[in-house]
């Protein structure tokens, strides 16, 4: 007990910002189990339609959260395989870099939250040294919300090809963050709060194909801001709210999932205008492990005609396909068990299949202490001539980690945690089999709460190495030559 107050104390206190990559600190029985799990794989690619490059964003797999304009959550290139995986950790003290790009050096450039509020990082990809860091405008506590779900502000941002930053703050501000050589300088700001009612806050951004730059508030208002002029002009969705990101086609859509509607909106005049939005189920109560009584995805779109989301329908969620350009419903499919299913994470778009996770159960990080862990199950759904159904259901427990997927080797890398005895809190590192559902191997990342990855997204490298960012720091994982 001493050690898990120890250990609770430490992550809370935070140990201020890392100097030199301290590693992220580990519990004494860090050691009581084999670090690796499994066997290298062959790559196994998946066949799919390359999602196009955004004309304003920086390459795809390198520019936001969910790696392009369409959210696919899919990388091009290849992640590890396991051969000779070494892992490599920092700590930056209580400060979870959950949104990562890498700029045009293949430097880490990330939005990192902490208890106070967020600061942008630019990160040596492969020793994980800060090289650079801005603070951001600290949390309102006034106005925050559950410290642990508030996505007021600083939860998402994305990178251009000039490697300029703009990032949401908790001030309702869209910062511009340029990066030069080995700094990083707040060059522009444009007030948001003219164009956001009291109370609010900006959410999510995204550019559009013509470089309108949109945002989205939880209270349902979307703008569009004219990036010369900085003028904004808005719309309403009345009755709900946003808990989700964006994305965006080359046909100059912008779509957003509320908590209520899919949405598709466009503005060829600057004025955003509703193209359509089709409701769905969303179930009668906010399910543990969620931030809204909704859908927990953001829009995913596929090849040139689908957007994929999940409801928030009782007993068992479902996974959704829709037209792109009418919003109608195509199919539907249920997953997971009854009175067990939700999720909180993007979809992962695989060819035209989906795979989604379940995060039920995840209502705060002290959830997963103590040997507990989350409802499993992680499952594949294709979509096949207008049908969907479920390829495949992995019984694994991933808490709340947004997972990634190679279309290069096959593999779908998530992070996961096991139910065992109470004094284990053991996190893994997952490879999946987009295939199959099989775990084909894990790397033990730590034990205890400092190695949660709370509701942080896996990444790819372009050098080919995986990051998770936890709650206490980022972690690196590479594969090595043998020796």
């Amino acid at each position: 007990m001493k050690i898990i107050i120890a250990a609770l104390t430490m992550l809370f206190l935070g140990a201020g910002p890392a100097v030199a990559a301290d590693p992220i600190p580990s519990w004494p029985n860090d050691g009581s189990s084999p670090k690796f799990f499994g066997s290298a794989v062959t790559p196994n690619p998946v066949p799919h339609t390359p999602v196009p490059e955004h004309p304003m964003m920086s390459d795809n797999g390198t520019n936001s959260m969910h790696n392009d304009a369409y959210a696919s959550d899919a990388y091009e290139g290849s992640g590890p395989l396991g051969n000779n995986l070494k892992q490599t950790s920092a700590t930056y003290g209580v400060s979870e870099c959950a949104t990562i790009a890498f700029d045009s050096q293949g430097r880490i450039v990330g939005l990192c939250g902490g208890l106070m509020g967020f600061t942008m990082r630019l990160i040596n990809p492969t020793t994980l040294d800060q090289i650079s860091t801005l603070d951001m405008p600290t949390r309102n506590w006034a106005m925050s919300g559950n410290l642990f779900s508030d996505l007021c502000g600083g939860t998402y941002f994305f990178l251009d090809k000039q490697d300029r930053a703009y990032t949401l703050t908790t001030g309702n501000q869209l910062w511009r963050v340029d990066i030069n050589g080995n700094a990083m300088t707040h060059a522009d700001t444009i007030d948001l709060n003219p164009a956001i009612p009291q109370g609010d806050c900006a959410l999510a951004t995204m550019p559009d194909w013509s470089g309108q730059i949109w945002f989205a508030t939880k209270g349902g208002r979307v703008g569009v801001i004219n990036p010369a002029t900085k003028a904004i002009k808005t719309i309403d969705l009345p009755g709900q709210q946003v808990f989700n990101s964006l994305a965006t086609d080359e046909t100059g859509s912008m779509f957003v999932v509320t908590d209520r509607n899919t949405v598709s909106l466009h503005a060829p005049n600057g004025t955003p205008q509703v193209q359509w939005s089709t409701p769905y189920d969303r179930g009668t109560r906010v399910k543990p492990g969620q931030l809204s009584q909704g859908s927990g995805t953001t829009p995913t779109l596929i090849d040139e005609d689908l957007v994929a989301i999940t409801d928030n329908a009782d007993p068992r969620m479902n996974v959704i396909f829709l037209d792109r350009t009418t919003g109608q419903e195509l199919c539907k499919v249920p997953v997971f068990g009854a009175n067990a299913s939700n999720t909180e994470n993007s979809l992962v778009a695989v060819g035209r299949s989906v795979i989604v996770e379940n995060n039920y159960g995840y209502s705060n990080p002290f959830v997963t202490l103590f040997g507990q862990t989350t409802t499993p199950g992680i499952a594949r759904v294709d979509f096949n001539n207008g049908n969907c159904q479920t390829a495949w259901t992995a019984p694994v427990s991933a808490p709340s980690a947004v997972p990634k997927a190679s279309l290069a080797n096959g593999l779908l890398y998530t992070y996961t945690k096991e139910s065992e005895a109470w004094w284990f809190s053991q996190w893994y590192f997952t490879a999946i089999d987009v295939h199959t559902g099989a775990v084909k191997w894990k790397m033990r990342t730590g034990n205890g709460l400092q190695w949660n990855n709370h509701y942080a997204s896996m990444y790819l490298g372009p050098d080919g190495a995986a990051y998770a960012p936890v709650m206490q720091g980022l972690i690196r994982f590479k594969d090595q030559p043998a020796s």
